[in-house]
């Protein structure tokens, strides 16, 4: 693939998923796009082998999200659970730093969303 054929395709899909987001909730989005512009930046230098797997679980990611965001808007009434299981076969096939930023957007992704508790700052007025 020429460079200019392949820039143009990255940026395509990476406007197609942050287009997408739109569609998660609140939270999910954030996380979702602040995950995607770390990854693809990260990804800027690769190899092609590795630029095209990079590309080609992007958009399969993309695709799915599609999907999911078209059954929310069908069924108003039924929370649609976006996202996708990982295989253990998945798993096995990342390297210890991809399973240490699993940990890490897991770990974002399962926070509570309260930040502080607001009853707590009475206790600070004199």
């Amino acid at each position: 693939i020429p460079a200019a054929l392949h820039v143009s395709r990255v940026w395509a899909l990476y406007r197609r998923i942050l287009l997408l987001h739109r569609a998660l909730p609140v939270a999910l989005k954030a996380l979702g796009d602040e995950y995607v512009k770390e990854e693809f930046r990260r990804h800027r230098s690769v190899g092609p082998a590795d630029a095209q797997r990079f590309l080609r679980e992007w958009e399969i990611y993309a695709e799915m999200l599609r999907q999911q965001a078209n059954e929310d808007r069908q069924n108003s009434r039924k929370k649609t659970c976006f996202g996708t299981p990982l295989t253990e076969e998945k798993l096995n096939d990342f390297h210890n730093e991809q399973i240490g930023q699993l940990l890490e957007l897991m770990q974002e992704a399962t926070k509570p969303n309260k930040q502080f508790n607001i009853s707590d700052v009475s206790e600070y007025k004199n």
